[in-house]
């Protein structure tokens, strides 16, 4: 797909995926920091070895923020991000693991002349290509084949 063609270029069905960025203790210990979400299942060796998943592992909404980042929206096209569904998360993803976006075009509505709805299927998978994360995505996108 191509991120700078205007809404009405887009159609259903069109599919991307992202380049790989591999997530660090630094990305975790800052998430945390920033959130306040301290929880031992991040931030704690010795307390996350005893946990069902046995180390420490990234916070869920890290994941989904790095997934965001990993979509090369045009900021010429992208007007807002607008809506986050439908999010399961599948697996953990440890420190270390490098993930990826996997997206399809799900649905296309227009709003006005100006912009319209686009639908995405979100899949964040890791290094093994095992799906750790998926979403549905809606963000505003300018249309107007002239800009």
């Amino acid at each position: 797909m191509n991120w700078s063609d205007p809404f009405e270029a887009l159609e259903p069905g069109a599919s991307f995926t992202t380049r790989a960025r591999t997530i660090t203790e630094a990305d975790v210990v800052a998430f945390a920091a920033l959130t306040g979400d301290n929880h031992p299942q991040h931030v704690d060796a010795e307390w996350s070895a005893t946990s069902a998943f046995g180390e420490r592992v990234a916070h869920g909404m890290l994941i989904v923020s790095c997934a965001v980042g990993l979509v090369p929206f045009d900021g010429d096209r992208v007007i807002a991000l607008r809506r986050l569904d439908e999010v399961v998360f599948k697996r953990p993803v440890k420190l270390g693991d490098t993930i990826r976006v996997k997206g399809v075009v799900k649905a296309l509505r227009p709003i006005d002349e100006e912009a319209g709805l686009v639908q995405w299927r979100w899949s964040v998978v890791n290094q093994e290509d095992r799906l750790v994360a998926r979403a549905l995505v809606e963000v505003v996108w300018r249309g107007g084949v002239g800009r």
